[in-house]
């Protein structure tokens, strides 16, 4: 009976979002206040009935109800809890579903959060949003039903993928959607403005949060993503450049860019078109990513589904958005002329050059990602772009972002003085280059990836503390730093964040250590100071797998540190084996150890690696989202915070 229920409470979301999409933008367009007034409503019921819906397929799941085939496909009644329930998004079409329920409550937290937006915006916003609620509602019930029913019910499921049956991939997706589908604000709210002709400061200001908040859960998203691959699928590395992961960080980049061009609409009602231009790409590459995960047309272990009817589907609904809104863009140009004046030296030009990096470097990455699929296309020609290529291609915008982003941070509004800014960083870049120069001296026949990343994450550390500090004013008093809005130490932590993150992923790439042999039960080996022994290999049961575990003892210096047990997995029911690396974590450095295939009656393959600052990536990240959360509790980016600051001015005078 639930099953029934969630399926017509679909149903009807289609039919209120349908409704929340056309009758407030008559509206809005009439001047009619009781029509308008239904977007609101209409939001909310919308979310009610798909997390009605959503819950009755959880239900499903968690009772391991098999006359539902979504069930059967990606369940089995052995299956520990969390499992089950990460199970609901762990398909395409139960993901589809948690697509749209994020998608409905975006457009009801509008409703409950711009109360102090202006009801002709805040309308065109809701409409926008129902809009694309149509659009993919349409494609689940028309393509991706998940409450399909079997005739017959099977005794059990079929299992879930089991490289999704991990803690880190339950938690990924939702974070990943939550980024994704965030962006569709940033879409409506651009949309909407230029529906109504008018792009000001409050604007700027009114979209800063939403998109603030996609780009939080978009990192943690990724970050979780990386962290998963890193540990669960045993190759050793954090980021393959696959179609999938480049599908999220191109998103990721253009919000980052967004966030910054909002930036100078706020404070200087300049970049008005760019920053309308970069709020459509930014979801219209979610929208791609969306393509590429369900599509098929591009290879990636991460795919959903490999249906290229869906695909087309998917296209045709990015064609809609993104051609209508680039037609909307054209037509209102002329509302977005800005008559802002500013020298070449100042952080307005320092904003745009960041922004520029940006968007060209997710260019480049989407150029290398669909290439392959270009070639088989027009050329007939099969080709593979890996990594050395997205590696050549991108690190150059990374590095000049590098070097921009302290000077940038530091220099006035509208015009400022360069000798003034060099002269406050002269001591900085002096100890970053010895820096980098005490790393190069040290290293023998490394590349220059190592002492590169040295300076470039100090001299973004160090220029983060400098811009932080010279916030004090003359006063130099540390008790100040109390009284500083929450956006400034959200910057702080955020540009940080990304020094952390560069020199690590500098310092792994360059120093890291690998050793693969085969090893017999009693044989000892070493890499670096540390000495492992294989003691022995056991053949142990899990609730859902059988493993072969093995048993590596870990000492330094004659002195034990701790037992590693990397495993092989076996799924029966999937017929899928896994790797599980055991990894030995540290601040300094990550001891990796990967059991490989048996070659022969008491001998493994076994790969080492000693990983240098490994654990830094995931602690720049968090310090890039924490930032993020920083400057979305500062009220001053709050929704429509300027709104009500200035309507209290108004009744004051």
């Amino acid at each position: 009976m639930l099953n029934e229920i969630g399926h017509f409470t679909l149903l009807l979301a289609f039919c209120v979002a349908l409704i929340q999409a056309t009758i407030p933008l008559f509206g809005a367009h009439k001047g009619r206040i009781d029509l308008m007034a239904i977007a609101e409503s209409a939001a909310n019921l919308q979310f009610a009935l798909l997390l009605a819906s959503f819950s009755a397929l959880a239900h499903a799941f968690v009772t391991s109800d098999f006359s539902v085939k979504l069930v059967v496909l990606n369940s089995h009644s052995l299956k520990p809890m969390l499992y089950k329930v990460t199970g609901v998004w762990g398909n395409h079409e139960g993901s589809m579903l948690l697509w749209v329920l994020i998608l409905s409550l975006f457009g009801a937290s509008a409703s409950w959060f711009g109360t102090n937006l202006p009801i002709l915006l805040k309308t065109r916003v809701l409409s926008v949003q129902g809009a694309i609620g149509v659009a993919f509602l349409a494609f689940i019930i028309f393509s991706s039903n998940p409450f399909e029913r079997v005739q017959i019910p099977p005794f059990d499921g079929q299992d879930l993928n089991p490289l999704l049956q991990d803690p880190g991939l339950a938690f990924h997706p939702p974070f990943l959607y939550l980024g994704y589908v965030g962006l569709s604000m940033a879409f409506s709210f651009a949309v909407a403005a230029l529906i109504e002709g008018k792009i000001d400061a409050a604007w700027g200001r009114w979209v800063r949060p939403w998109t603030l908040a996609a780009w939080i859960f978009l990192t943690i998203g990724i970050a979780l993503g990386s962290w998963w691959a890193y540990y669960e699928l045993g190759w050793g590395g954090f980021w393959f450049w696959d179609p999938v992961e480049n599908a999220s960080f191109m998103p990721w980049l253009l919000a980052a860019a967004l966030l910054h061009s909002a930036i100078v609409v706020e404070k200087r009602e300049t970049l008005k078109s760019w920053t309308i231009l970069l709020a459509i790409l930014a979801f219209g590459f979610s929208l791609i990513g969306t393509f590429i995960v369900r599509s098929g047309v591009l290879t990636s272990v991460h795919a959903f589904a490999n249906d290229p009817e869906r695909g087309f589907f998917i296209l045709i609904i990015l064609g809609v958005f993104m051609g209508g809104a680039l037609i909307l863009f054209s037509f209102r140009s002329g509302a977005m002329e800005s008559y802002s004046v500013f020298s070449l030296a100042s952080r307005e030009t320092a904003l745009i050059s960041n922004n520029v990096l940006l968007a060209v470097s997710a260019f480049v990455i989407f150029l290398g990602t669909i290439w392959p699929l270009v070639a088989e296309l027009f050329f007939d020609r099969k080709l593979s772009v890996g990594p050395p290529f997205f590696n050549a291609a991108f690190t150059p915008f990374m590095v000049l972002l590098g070097l921009i982003l302290p000077l940038g941070s530091n220099l006035s509004w509208k015009r400022a003085s360069i000798q003034k800014t060099l002269k406050k960083f002269l001591a900085v870049f002096v100890l970053c280059i010895c820096l980098s120069g005490f790393i190069w001296s040290i290293q023998t026949g490394q590349s220059l990836i190592g002492p590169i990343g040295v300076f470039l994450g100090s001299w973004i550390v160090m220029g983060t503390i400098i811009d932080l500090l010279s916030k004090l004013g003359n006063s130099r008093s540390m008790g100040r730093l109390m009284f500083l809005p929450r956006a400034d130490f959200g910057k702080f932590f955020a540009h940080f964040g990304l020094g952390i993150t560069m020199f690590a992923i500098a310092a792994l790439s360059s120093w890291e250590k690998e050793d693969i042999r085969v090893v017999s039960i009693g044989s000892s080996w070493n890499i670096g100071s540390y000495d492992l022994k294989l003691d022995d290999v056991l053949e142990v049961r899990g609730p859902n797998y059988f493993s072969t575990m093995g048993i590596i003892a870990v000492s330094k210096e004659g002195s034990e540190l701790i037992t590693l047990r990397p495993e092989k997995r076996n799924y029966p029911i999937a017929q899928m084996p896994t790797t599980e690396a055991a990894i030995d974590y540290r601040i300094f450095r990550d001891l990796y150890v990967v059991l490989g295939d048996r070659q022969s009656e008491n001998a493994w393959t076994v790969r080492t690696y000693l990983k240098p600052f490994a654990n830094w990536i995931w602690g720049g990240c968090a310090m890039m989202a924490l930032g993020g959360i920083l400057s979305l509790t500062d009220r001053r980016l709050r929704i429509a915070a300027g709104s009500k600051r200035a309507k209290s001015l108004g009744q004051a005078t």
